[in-house]
Protein backbone atom coordinates (compact mmCIF):
# COMPACT_ATOMS: atom_id res chain seq x y z
CA UNK A 1 0.00 0.00 0.00
CA UNK A 2 1.26 3.43 -0.90
CA UNK A 3 0.00 6.64 0.66
CA UNK A 4 0.04 10.09 -0.89
CA UNK A 5 3.41 11.63 -0.25
CA UNK A 6 4.93 8.17 0.16
CA UNK A 7 7.39 6.23 -2.01
CA UNK A 8 5.31 6.26 -5.28
CA UNK A 9 4.63 9.97 -5.35
CA UNK A 10 8.15 10.81 -4.18
CA UNK A 11 9.68 8.71 -6.93
CA UNK A 12 7.48 10.37 -9.55
CA UNK A 13 8.31 13.82 -8.25
CA UNK A 14 11.97 12.96 -8.16
CA UNK A 15 11.97 11.73 -11.74
CA UNK A 16 10.13 14.83 -12.96
CA UNK A 17 12.64 17.02 -11.18
CA UNK A 18 15.47 14.99 -12.67
CA UNK A 19 14.16 15.30 -16.20
CA UNK A 20 13.75 19.04 -15.73
CA UNK A 21 17.33 19.30 -14.53
CA UNK A 22 18.67 17.35 -17.50
CA UNK A 23 16.61 19.42 -19.93
CA UNK A 24 17.80 22.65 -18.35
CA UNK A 25 21.46 21.61 -18.44
CA UNK A 26 21.17 20.43 -22.06
CA UNK A 27 19.45 23.60 -23.30
CA UNK A 28 21.87 25.81 -21.38
CA UNK A 29 24.85 23.89 -22.82
CA UNK A 30 23.56 24.17 -26.40
CA UNK A 31 22.97 27.88 -26.00
CA UNK A 32 26.40 28.35 -24.46
CA UNK A 33 28.13 26.41 -27.24
CA UNK A 34 26.30 28.31 -29.98
CA UNK A 35 27.86 31.53 -28.70
CA UNK A 36 31.30 30.23 -29.66
CA UNK A 37 30.80 28.14 -32.78
CA UNK A 38 29.81 29.38 -36.22
CA UNK A 39 30.00 26.83 -39.05
CA UNK A 40 32.17 27.88 -41.95
CA UNK A 41 29.43 27.16 -44.47
CA UNK A 42 27.32 29.93 -42.99
CA UNK A 43 24.69 31.94 -44.78
CA UNK A 44 25.90 35.13 -46.37
CA UNK A 45 25.12 38.35 -44.55
CA UNK A 46 24.42 41.63 -46.28
CA UNK A 47 26.38 44.80 -45.66
CA UNK A 48 24.91 48.22 -45.44
CA UNK A 49 28.06 49.92 -46.69
CA UNK A 50 27.69 51.31 -50.19
CA UNK A 51 30.01 49.64 -52.68
CA UNK A 52 31.77 51.27 -55.56
CA UNK A 53 29.74 51.18 -58.79
CA UNK A 54 32.48 49.43 -60.77
CA UNK A 55 32.00 45.63 -60.59
CA UNK A 56 34.91 43.54 -59.32
CA UNK A 57 35.12 40.13 -61.00
CA UNK A 58 37.69 37.61 -59.77
CA UNK A 59 39.24 35.06 -62.12
CA UNK A 60 38.16 31.63 -60.89
CA UNK A 61 39.55 28.18 -61.73
CA UNK A 62 37.58 24.92 -61.69
CA UNK A 63 40.40 22.57 -62.67
CA UNK A 64 41.26 21.32 -59.16
CA UNK A 65 41.32 17.68 -58.10
CA UNK A 66 42.84 16.56 -54.77
CA UNK A 67 46.00 15.55 -56.66
CA UNK A 68 46.36 19.03 -58.18
CA UNK A 69 47.66 20.31 -54.87
CA UNK A 70 50.75 18.10 -55.05
CA UNK A 71 52.29 20.13 -57.89
CA UNK A 72 53.83 23.60 -57.84
CA UNK A 73 52.24 24.85 -54.61
CA UNK A 74 53.77 26.70 -51.69
CA UNK A 75 50.48 27.44 -49.93
CA UNK A 76 47.10 25.77 -49.62
CA UNK A 77 43.48 26.87 -49.08
CA UNK A 78 42.06 27.14 -45.58
CA UNK A 79 39.14 25.07 -46.89
CA UNK A 80 41.45 22.14 -47.55
CA UNK A 81 42.92 20.59 -50.69
CA UNK A 82 39.55 20.51 -52.36
CA UNK A 83 38.14 19.18 -55.59
CA UNK A 84 36.36 21.61 -57.90
CA UNK A 85 33.50 19.10 -57.88
CA UNK A 86 32.71 20.02 -54.26
CA UNK A 87 29.48 22.01 -54.23
CA UNK A 88 29.98 23.21 -50.65
CA UNK A 89 33.39 24.63 -51.56
CA UNK A 90 31.83 26.57 -54.45
CA UNK A 91 29.14 27.86 -52.11
CA UNK A 92 31.68 28.96 -49.51
CA UNK A 93 33.84 30.63 -52.17
CA UNK A 94 30.91 32.68 -53.42
CA UNK A 95 29.78 33.68 -49.93
CA UNK A 96 33.26 34.80 -48.91
CA UNK A 97 33.72 36.66 -52.20
CA UNK A 98 30.47 38.57 -51.74
CA UNK A 99 31.44 39.59 -48.21
CA UNK A 100 34.72 41.00 -49.53
CA UNK A 101 32.98 43.11 -52.20
CA UNK A 102 33.49 40.80 -55.19
CA UNK A 103 30.50 40.84 -57.54
CA UNK A 104 31.25 37.78 -59.64
CA UNK A 105 33.73 35.19 -60.91
CA UNK A 106 35.32 35.04 -64.37
CA UNK A 107 35.41 31.27 -64.78
CA UNK A 108 38.19 29.57 -66.72
CA UNK A 109 36.51 27.20 -69.16
CA UNK A 110 36.50 25.35 -72.43
CA UNK A 111 34.13 22.54 -73.34
CA UNK A 112 35.18 19.24 -71.75
CA UNK A 113 33.03 16.77 -69.85
CA UNK A 114 34.68 17.64 -66.53
CA UNK A 115 34.64 21.42 -66.94
CA UNK A 116 31.07 21.39 -68.28
CA UNK A 117 29.91 19.44 -65.24
CA UNK A 118 31.67 21.79 -62.86
CA UNK A 119 30.49 24.93 -64.64
CA UNK A 120 26.91 23.68 -64.53
CA UNK A 121 27.15 23.17 -60.77
CA UNK A 122 28.79 26.55 -60.22
CA UNK A 123 25.98 28.21 -62.19
CA UNK A 124 23.40 26.55 -59.93
CA UNK A 125 25.18 27.81 -56.81
CA UNK A 126 25.65 31.30 -58.27
CA UNK A 127 21.98 31.53 -59.23
CA UNK A 128 20.95 30.55 -55.70
CA UNK A 129 23.38 33.07 -54.14
CA UNK A 130 22.51 35.93 -56.53
CA UNK A 131 26.12 36.03 -57.73
CA UNK A 132 27.39 36.85 -61.21
CA UNK A 133 29.55 34.85 -63.59
CA UNK A 134 31.52 35.47 -66.77
CA UNK A 135 33.78 33.19 -68.81
CA UNK A 136 37.44 33.33 -69.74
CA UNK A 137 37.67 30.91 -72.64
CA UNK A 138 40.97 29.03 -72.66
CA UNK A 139 41.95 29.44 -76.29
CA UNK A 140 45.43 27.95 -75.87
CA UNK A 141 46.33 24.33 -75.24
CA UNK A 142 48.72 23.01 -72.56
CA UNK A 143 51.71 23.90 -74.73
CA UNK A 144 50.43 27.46 -75.23
CA UNK A 145 49.48 26.86 -78.86
CA UNK A 146 46.16 28.19 -80.24
CA UNK A 147 43.23 25.85 -80.54
CA UNK A 148 41.71 25.53 -84.02
CA UNK A 149 39.29 28.37 -84.68
CA UNK A 150 36.60 25.80 -85.49
CA UNK A 151 37.00 24.32 -81.99
CA UNK A 152 36.60 27.76 -80.42
CA UNK A 153 33.43 28.35 -82.44
CA UNK A 154 31.98 24.96 -81.49
CA UNK A 155 32.67 25.53 -77.81
CA UNK A 156 31.09 28.98 -77.83
CA UNK A 157 27.99 27.57 -79.54
CA UNK A 158 27.78 24.92 -76.82
CA UNK A 159 28.02 27.64 -74.19
CA UNK A 160 25.28 29.68 -75.86
CA UNK A 161 22.95 26.68 -76.14
CA UNK A 162 23.65 25.21 -72.67
CA UNK A 163 24.60 27.94 -70.21
CA UNK A 164 24.19 31.48 -71.52
CA UNK A 165 20.54 31.94 -70.58
CA UNK A 166 21.20 31.58 -66.83
CA UNK A 167 20.68 34.72 -64.76
CA UNK A 168 24.19 34.42 -63.32
CA UNK A 169 25.54 35.70 -66.67
CA UNK A 170 23.47 38.88 -66.54
CA UNK A 171 26.26 41.32 -65.67
CA UNK A 172 25.98 43.18 -68.96
CA UNK A 173 23.56 43.17 -71.89
CA UNK A 174 24.83 39.76 -73.06
CA UNK A 175 26.91 37.08 -71.31
CA UNK A 176 30.57 38.10 -71.09
CA UNK A 177 33.24 35.83 -72.64
CA UNK A 178 36.93 36.79 -72.59
CA UNK A 179 38.90 34.94 -75.26
CA UNK A 180 42.23 34.11 -73.67
CA UNK A 181 45.23 34.02 -75.98
CA UNK A 182 43.83 36.10 -78.85
CA UNK A 183 47.37 37.30 -79.59
CA UNK A 184 48.12 33.78 -80.87
CA UNK A 185 45.25 33.87 -83.42
CA UNK A 186 45.15 35.70 -86.72
CA UNK A 187 42.69 38.59 -87.03
CA UNK A 188 40.81 36.63 -89.68
CA UNK A 189 40.42 33.63 -87.35
CA UNK A 190 39.06 35.87 -84.58
CA UNK A 191 36.65 37.53 -86.99
CA UNK A 192 35.42 34.17 -88.30
CA UNK A 193 34.48 33.11 -84.76
CA UNK A 194 32.96 36.33 -83.47
CA UNK A 195 31.12 37.54 -86.57
CA UNK A 196 27.94 35.50 -86.10
CA UNK A 197 27.97 35.33 -82.30
CA UNK A 198 28.33 38.94 -81.15
CA UNK A 199 24.57 39.39 -81.07
CA UNK A 200 24.40 36.79 -78.29
CA UNK A 201 27.73 37.18 -76.50
CA UNK A 202 30.06 40.00 -75.53
CA UNK A 203 33.33 38.48 -76.77
CA UNK A 204 36.38 40.36 -75.48
CA UNK A 205 39.96 40.04 -76.65
CA UNK A 206 42.78 39.53 -74.15
CA UNK A 207 45.42 41.66 -75.85
CA UNK A 208 48.38 42.98 -73.88
CA UNK A 209 49.12 46.17 -75.80
CA UNK A 210 47.46 48.81 -77.96
CA UNK A 211 48.69 47.47 -81.29
CA UNK A 212 47.33 44.02 -80.59
CA UNK A 213 43.93 45.35 -79.60
CA UNK A 214 43.70 47.72 -82.57
CA UNK A 215 44.11 44.80 -84.98
CA UNK A 216 41.06 43.09 -83.46
CA UNK A 217 38.96 46.08 -82.41
CA UNK A 218 36.36 45.70 -85.15
CA UNK A 219 35.85 41.99 -84.40
CA UNK A 220 35.49 42.05 -80.60
CA UNK A 221 33.38 43.78 -77.96
CA UNK A 222 36.27 45.05 -75.89
CA UNK A 223 39.41 43.88 -74.11
CA UNK A 224 40.36 42.28 -70.80
CA UNK A 225 44.03 42.48 -69.91
CA UNK A 226 45.20 39.59 -67.69
CA UNK A 227 48.31 41.29 -66.29
CA UNK A 228 49.24 39.38 -63.16
CA UNK A 229 53.00 39.87 -63.16
CA UNK A 230 53.36 43.65 -63.33
CA UNK A 231 55.41 45.36 -60.65
CA UNK A 232 53.67 48.69 -60.04
CA UNK A 233 56.80 50.05 -58.37
CA UNK A 234 59.14 49.54 -61.31
CA UNK A 235 57.11 49.25 -64.54
CA UNK A 236 57.40 52.56 -66.42
CA UNK A 237 54.12 54.41 -66.89
CA UNK A 238 52.08 51.49 -65.56
CA UNK A 239 48.89 53.47 -64.77
CA UNK A 240 49.22 55.38 -68.06
CA UNK A 241 49.34 52.13 -70.04
CA UNK A 242 46.06 50.99 -68.50
CA UNK A 243 44.45 54.36 -69.20
CA UNK A 244 45.62 54.37 -72.81
CA UNK A 245 44.19 50.89 -73.41
CA UNK A 246 40.93 51.97 -71.78
CA UNK A 247 40.66 55.00 -74.05
CA UNK A 248 41.27 52.88 -77.15
CA UNK A 249 38.65 50.31 -76.14
CA UNK A 250 36.07 52.93 -75.25
CA UNK A 251 36.73 54.73 -78.52
CA UNK A 252 35.37 51.58 -80.21
CA UNK A 253 32.41 51.45 -77.79
CA UNK A 254 33.88 48.35 -76.17
CA UNK A 255 34.13 47.06 -72.60
CA UNK A 256 37.40 47.55 -70.74
CA UNK A 257 38.26 45.05 -67.97
CA UNK A 258 41.24 46.42 -66.03
CA UNK A 259 43.57 44.05 -64.15
CA UNK A 260 44.58 44.06 -60.48
CA UNK A 261 46.46 41.43 -58.49
CA UNK A 262 47.74 41.03 -54.90
CA UNK A 263 51.14 39.64 -55.96
CA UNK A 264 52.81 37.06 -58.19
CA UNK A 265 55.37 34.25 -58.01
CA UNK A 266 55.36 31.56 -60.71
CA UNK A 267 58.88 30.19 -60.22
CA UNK A 268 57.62 26.64 -59.58
CA UNK A 269 56.10 26.55 -63.08
CA UNK A 270 59.03 28.13 -64.90
CA UNK A 271 58.53 31.82 -64.18
CA UNK A 272 61.21 34.20 -62.96
CA UNK A 273 59.34 37.26 -61.70
CA UNK A 274 58.32 37.82 -58.09
CA UNK A 275 55.91 40.58 -57.16
CA UNK A 276 55.91 40.99 -53.39
CA UNK A 277 52.45 41.25 -51.84
CA UNK A 278 53.71 43.77 -49.24
CA UNK A 279 50.91 42.88 -46.83
CA UNK A 280 48.27 44.31 -49.17
CA UNK A 281 50.09 47.40 -50.44
CA UNK A 282 50.53 45.86 -53.91
CA UNK A 283 46.82 45.08 -54.15
CA UNK A 284 45.88 48.60 -53.08
CA UNK A 285 48.24 50.13 -55.65
CA UNK A 286 46.99 47.95 -58.49
CA UNK A 287 43.33 48.48 -57.59
CA UNK A 288 43.93 52.23 -57.58
CA UNK A 289 45.56 52.11 -61.03
CA UNK A 290 42.70 49.97 -62.35
CA UNK A 291 40.05 52.39 -61.05
CA UNK A 292 41.91 55.36 -62.55
CA UNK A 293 41.62 53.75 -66.00
CA UNK A 294 37.80 54.12 -65.94
CA UNK A 295 37.06 50.42 -66.38
CA UNK A 296 33.68 48.82 -66.98
CA UNK A 297 34.79 46.14 -64.52
CA UNK A 298 37.95 45.21 -62.65
CA UNK A 299 39.37 41.75 -63.34
CA UNK A 300 40.84 40.62 -60.02
CA UNK A 301 43.70 38.16 -60.53
CA UNK A 302 42.73 35.84 -58.97
CA UNK A 303 40.50 33.92 -56.61
CA UNK A 304 42.42 30.64 -56.62
CA UNK A 305 45.46 30.60 -58.94
CA UNK A 306 47.76 28.95 -56.39
CA UNK A 307 50.53 27.95 -58.83
CA UNK A 308 51.18 31.60 -59.74
CA UNK A 309 50.58 32.77 -56.16
CA UNK A 310 48.10 35.44 -57.20
CA UNK A 311 45.20 34.03 -55.16
CA UNK A 312 42.86 35.97 -52.88
CA UNK A 313 41.22 32.91 -51.37
CA UNK A 314 41.92 32.45 -47.62
CA UNK A 315 45.01 30.29 -47.23
CA UNK A 316 47.23 28.70 -44.62
CA UNK A 317 49.97 31.31 -45.03
CA UNK A 318 47.87 34.46 -45.36
CA UNK A 319 44.56 33.64 -43.71
CA UNK A 320 41.87 36.11 -44.79
CA UNK A 321 44.27 39.05 -45.04
CA UNK A 322 43.72 39.84 -48.73
CA UNK A 323 39.94 39.61 -48.58
CA UNK A 324 40.12 41.98 -45.62
CA UNK A 325 42.23 44.42 -47.66
CA UNK A 326 39.85 44.20 -50.61
CA UNK A 327 36.83 44.71 -48.36
CA UNK A 328 38.46 47.84 -46.96
CA UNK A 329 39.10 49.13 -50.49
CA UNK A 330 35.47 48.44 -51.35
CA UNK A 331 34.19 50.27 -48.28
CA UNK A 332 33.01 47.27 -46.30
CA UNK A 333 34.52 44.85 -43.77
CA UNK A 334 35.30 41.17 -44.01
CA UNK A 335 34.40 38.98 -41.01
CA UNK A 336 37.03 36.83 -39.36
CA UNK A 337 36.90 33.23 -40.58
CA UNK A 338 38.52 30.87 -38.08
CA UNK A 339 36.69 27.58 -38.62
CA UNK A 340 38.68 26.28 -41.60
CA UNK A 341 40.66 23.06 -41.26
CA UNK A 342 42.81 21.83 -44.16
CA UNK A 343 43.80 18.52 -42.57
CA UNK A 344 41.61 16.58 -45.01
CA UNK A 345 40.81 17.24 -48.66
CA UNK A 346 37.72 19.37 -49.09
CA UNK A 347 36.57 19.17 -45.46
CA UNK A 348 35.68 21.71 -42.81
CA UNK A 349 35.85 20.73 -39.12
CA UNK A 350 35.24 22.22 -35.71
CA UNK A 351 37.92 24.31 -34.09
CA UNK A 352 39.83 22.76 -31.21
CA UNK A 353 38.20 25.18 -28.77
CA UNK A 354 34.77 23.96 -29.86
CA UNK A 355 35.80 20.35 -29.37
CA UNK A 356 36.88 21.22 -25.83
CA UNK A 357 33.50 22.85 -25.24
CA UNK A 358 31.69 19.79 -26.56
CA UNK A 359 33.63 17.54 -24.19
CA UNK A 360 32.91 19.88 -21.29
CA UNK A 361 29.19 20.00 -22.09
CA UNK A 362 29.05 16.22 -22.37
CA UNK A 363 30.78 15.87 -19.01
CA UNK A 364 28.37 18.35 -17.41
CA UNK A 365 25.33 16.43 -18.68
CA UNK A 366 26.80 13.10 -17.55
CA UNK A 367 27.53 14.51 -14.09
CA UNK A 368 23.98 15.87 -13.83
CA UNK A 369 22.50 12.48 -14.71
CA UNK A 370 24.77 10.73 -12.19
CA UNK A 371 23.75 13.17 -9.45
CA UNK A 372 20.04 12.63 -10.19
CA UNK A 373 20.43 8.84 -10.13
CA UNK A 374 22.36 9.03 -6.84
CA UNK A 375 19.71 11.28 -5.27
CA UNK A 376 16.82 9.04 -6.31
CA UNK A 377 18.60 5.91 -5.09
CA UNK A 378 19.18 7.41 -1.64
CA UNK A 379 15.62 8.74 -1.48
CA UNK A 380 14.35 5.23 -2.21
CA UNK A 381 16.51 3.73 0.53
CA UNK A 382 15.33 6.35 3.03
CA UNK A 383 11.70 5.62 2.21
CA UNK A 384 12.15 1.84 2.41
CA UNK A 385 13.56 2.18 5.91
CA UNK A 386 10.70 4.53 7.01
CA UNK A 387 8.14 2.45 9.02
CA UNK A 388 5.31 4.83 8.07
CA UNK A 389 5.73 4.33 4.35
CA UNK A 390 3.58 1.18 4.29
Amino acid sequence: MTYPGGFGSSRLAGRIAGFKSIAFVTLFSIAFLSMFHTPSFAASSSHSAQQEPTPVLAYYYIWFDPGSWNRAKTDYPRLGRYSSDDRKVMQEHIRMAKKAGINGFIVSWKSTDVLNRRLDQLIQVANAEDFKLAIIYQGLDFNRNPLPAARVATDLDYFIDTFASNKAFGIFEHPLVIWSGTWKFTPSDVASVTRTRRDRLLILASERNLDGYQQLADSVSGNAYYWSSVDPETYPRYPEKLSEMSQAVHAHDGLWIAPAAPGFDARLIGGTRIIDRKDGATLRQQMDAAVQSSPDAIGLISWNEFSENSYMEPSINYGTRYLEVLADIRGTSFPKYTDFDSSEPGTTEYRLSNLVLLVAVGGLIAASIAAIVWRERHRRMDILTDPYSE
